[in-house]
């Protein structure tokens, strides 16, 4: 058994890392830590409880710390990171001098030799690790996972990128309110409303696609060479995410071949048989109206992207389109660092 601490812990994130460890049959939750104003308390007594199932009693008796990686037990070997950036940005760094630190935050994302991984699409950028060990003389080191809203647009593209060569990208999100944390939206800003704005959601979504779907040579990372565009909006929907995809390629195609390819995508974590891994990561929908985020989000525990309206665009040529669904605190946040740590747990510990 791998014991393993949570930063954060206290928050939504840092909630859906609780729930997708308890009972986990390779980790162990032994420390939390969170803010002065929580540390030193029972777990049950520091954290308002958000999400929908009751709170594990594995983890209200856990006295909380202070988020210090000299406060940390020194038994822990994994700390999982829901981390504001600011502080994530220092702190992360601290604990990575000896600890794996599985990050879900976005400080150390696109950084030299620091992982940005789905286990499914470019589990070889772990090979950064050994440089980045070297680089900052540390025993242990940090690997991130990207943005919700890329999550669940990457893992829909990787079959398509992997059998076809494509042009062009664009995509249009609308995006939970849960993405922005318990206090994040104001309910006067989304009940009966979009809000046509997250910041830099659409910068995050444009660099890191294409870094996830490039090449790493070992040394550098070259970026995907076709071009993305994104537009991202937040609407009244509590949880899961929805875009509508558009892609042009360099010759025609036949759509039932990509419906197959998405379809039959499995990838490493499937084959190492990972604790967290959907047993398909995409999830192709016929139905004419699917998927939903309310009925599709939580397919494959929520680790999976729910695929539907997949058509060939009638006003462009070598084009297609399709709508997707995925899970945003789950596949998109903590499950993505859940399963990163698993694929870490096989290959590396």
């Amino acid at each position: 058994m791998v014991n393993v601490g949570i930063l954060g812990a206290t928050g939504m994130v840092g909630q859906r890392f609780i729930q997708l460890l308890d009972n986990h049959p390779d980790f162990e939750i032994t420390a939390l830590a969170a803010s002065s104003r929580s540390a030193g308390k029972r777990y049950e007594d520091a954290t308002t409880w958000y999400l929908d199932n009751e709170m594990p009693d594995s983890v209200k008796d856990i006295i909380v710390k202070e988020t210090d990686a000299d406060a940390m037990d020194n038994d822990v070997d994994i700390v999982f990171s829901s981390l504001p950036t600011e502080f994530a940005a220092k702190v992360e760094k601290d604990f990575a001098r000896d600890y794996v630190v599985a990050s879900n935050a976005s400080a150390h994302r696109m950084k030299k030799n620091i992982p940005l991984v789905i286990p499914e699409v470019n589990p070889e950028y772990l090979d950064m690790i050994d440089a980045q060990q070297k680089e900052n003389n540390w025993d242990g080191f940090i690997v991130t996972n990207p943005n919700c809203s890329t999550i669940a647009l990457t893992l829909s593209l990787k079959p398509i990128v992997d059998n076809f060569n494509v042009d062009a990208i664009r995509v249009s999100t609308m995006q939970a309110v849960s993405g922005a944390g318990y206090n994040g939206v104001p309910s006067m800003a989304i009940v009966d409303n979009l809000v046509p704005y997250i910041g830099s959601e659409e910068e995050k979504m444009e660099s890191e696609t294409l870094h996830l779907l490039g090449n790493y040579d070992g040394e550098k990372v070259s970026n995907a060479d076709f071009k993305l565009s994104a537009s991202c909006h937040r609407v009244p929907v509590i949880d899961g995410h929805t875009e509508a995809v558009f892609l042009e390629l360099d010759d025609d195609f036949d759509i039932n071949d990509v419906k197959e390819k998405m379809a039959n995508f499995k990838a490493l974590p499937q084959k190492l048989n990972l604790f967290s891994a959907p047993e398909n990561p995409v999830i192709v929908k016929e139905e004419i109206d699917r998927p939903q985020p309310r009925m599709d989000r939580n397919a494959g525990n929520g680790m999976s992207v729910s695929v539907g309206r997949l058509r060939k665009d009638q006003a462009f040529d070598n084009s297609f389109k399709y709508v997707l669904v995925g899970h945003n605190t789950i596949r998109g946040a903590a499950g993505a660092s859940v399963l990163n740590a698993e694929l870490i747990n096989d290959k590396i510990l």
